[in-house]
């Protein structure tokens, strides 16, 4: 039990005690701004280092480094989600529940402490009004004994009359009354204090104490509690700080370089064929070409043809020269015949989603057009068949779209596969050596044309489009223009992706500048500007 006159270390005690209180609550309210200020600053860094764009729209994320880093960025944020349920927890649990009993300890503290001092300050009157009858019996005493010593002494005195005597006599007998009830009011109230003075100690203090120590041992016990509650808060969100810290390592192991490889692969591979091999060209000596009429070596006007180690000097092979800015084609044929494909096989899929769902929404307005009809109080008919006309002729739309990218689609499938196969023959056998003279792709005849035209009408080989593109033709292009020595048709669609070259619709009219010097490419001119080489087996040549 605590000591009844230690009042005043109690009162001590217990102030210090709802300090400490008020102070836990204190921290842990900093604690749960620091833990939101953390949760806070990791969800700002995890949307700054997301890709903003759709996963299904990003090609990066078909890299399995790009989707790991893509789930470690998803379970930083999850980690964030749970330092945010820690700062919640504590702030309710703790925070919140503190400091409400907090107010009720100090409630409950002032009431105990109130009432003792009203003990004490009862008892403290009972002592004042002790001392006051004691001090009157004291002095009633000193007055009786010189009240009986004043008569005595009158008593014996000769000249004294019998008056004075009995007077004198008289007040030493009042005064000797009065001492006695003095005497009897501080036995009686000397008895009342030791009686009020015992409840006290023995009984008002002890129980107000004891409710002091009940009162501080229960707050004692509430700030453990809530000390624990500081680690029980953490321990509920270990599990899933775990699953996420795995997830992490997961994400670590699933990082595949050779399959990262193979989808780059995938998504940049052109569909071309292998380049053939470069055919030497001989410098030292003189270039004598047998005259024929295909042959542009001695033109019919007379004029010098323009030749020269120029333009085969500065040659590039295709995969090194800078690739020309080209127009994006509604059928992606301004692509590698492998892109090409994909990008049609993606477009599609997506017109045949959209046309299911088109067909999906025309069978729910015919179904609620029967439901109408039926029921005519839930609706209109007619209010429908805007709807429905709309989603008819939006079905008829994609339908032929469809039929369209399927045409293009199978088309540049052929492409691919003719690629493929004829990458594989060359490739199987060594390739041949280089010719002499030019393949016989014109004439200044008719009838030599017309042997062009049967021979140009055969699809190109993959060789004459992975023979040496010439990239780099400054020198040429910077004579003086000349006129066209013929005229050609293109009788298939060219792109011309490397510098040097330009692309021709397939039926289009071009300008022959200059004849196929043997490596299979003829410079050309299109009517609406700009010149440039194209393969010699697309075009159906005449000259003047």
């Amino acid at each position: 039990m605590i000591p009844d006159d230690q009042f005043e270390v109690i009162e001590r005690h217990t102030q210090w005690g709802l300090d400490l209180l008020d102070r836990y609550v204190k921290f842990v309210k900093e604690r749960t701004e620091v833990e939101q200020a953390y949760a806070k600053q990791l969800r700002s860094l995890v949307k700054k280092y997301l890709p903003k764009r759709p996963s299904k729209d990003d090609p990066e994320f078909k890299f399995s480094q790009q989707q790991s880093f893509v789930q470690i960025l998803q379970e930083v944020n999850d980690f964030a989600g749970q330092r945010e349920l820690v700062a919640e927890n504590l702030s309710i649990r703790v925070c919140l529940e503190l400091a409400k009993y907090s107010q009720e300890m100090k409630q409950e503290r002032k009431m105990h402490f109130q009432e003792g001092r009203r003990a004490q300050q009862q008892l403290e009157s009972g002592f004042k009004q002790l001392e006051n009858s004691k001090r009157k019996f004291e002095r009633d005493c000193r007055e009786a004994e010189k009240a009986a010593q004043t008569a005595e002494r009158l008593d014996q005195d000769i000249n004294a009359t019998k008056a004075d005597v009995e007077k004198a006599k008289q007040q030493a007998h009042i005064r000797s009354h009065m001492a006695e009830e003095s005497k009897n009011e501080y036995a009686a109230q000397l008895q009342r204090f030791n009686r009020d003075q015992a409840h006290f100690y023995f009984s008002q203090m002890p129980q107000i104490f004891d409710k002091l120590q009940d009162m501080d041992e229960r707050r004692a016990t509430h700030l453990g509690a809530g000390y624990g509650l500081l680690s029980e808060a953490e321990l509920q969100v270990v599990p899933i700080i775990a699953k996420c810290l795995e997830g992490m390592k997961v994400a670590a192991a699933a990082v595949d370089s050779k399959n990262d490889s193979q989808v780059l692969i995938e998504l940049h591979k052109s569909g071309f064929a292998r380049p053939g091999d470069v055919e030497f060209e001989d410098f030292s000596q003189p270039m004598n070409r047998a005259p024929s009429d295909s042959s542009l070596g001695t033109p019919s006007d007379g004029r010098p043809e323009l030749r020269g180690p120029a333009r085969s000097g500065r040659a590039k092979r295709w995969p090194f020269g800078k690739k020309n800015k080209t127009v994006v084609t509604e059928d992606f044929s301004h692509l590698p015949p492998e892109q090409q494909r994909k990008r049609l096989q993606q477009q599609l899929e997506d017109r045949n989603r959209e046309l299911q769902k088109e067909v999906d929404q025309r069978e729910a307005l015919k179904k609620m057009k029967d439901v109408y009809e039926k029921t005519p109080q839930m609706g209109d008919p007619a209010s429908l068949e805007p709807r429905i006309t709309e989603t008819l002729n939006n079905i008829e739309r994609l339908k032929l779209e469809v039929q369209k990218y399927e045409a293009w689609l199978a088309e540049a499938e052929s492409r691919v596969l003719s690629n493929r196969g004829d990458s594989l023959s060359r490739h199987a056998r060594p390739p041949d050596p280089p010719a002499s003279a030019p393949p016989d792709s014109s004439s200044s005849s008719n009838s030599g044309s017309q042997d062009n035209k049967e021979s140009s009408e055969e699809p190109p080989s993959e060789e004459s489009q992975d023979a040496p593109i010439y990239t780099e033709f400054d020198e040429d292009f910077e004579e003086e223009p000349v006129s066209p020595i013929g005229h050609c048709v293109a009788i298939y669609h060219f792109e011309g992706s490397s510098e040097g070259t330009i692309s021709m619709a397939e039926g289009e009219d071009l300008s022959l500048m200059e004849e196929d010097k043997g490596d299979g490419w003829t410079r050309v001119r299109r009517k609406q500007g700009g010149e440039g080489y194209v393969p010699t087996s697309y075009l159906r040549v005449t000259l003047n």
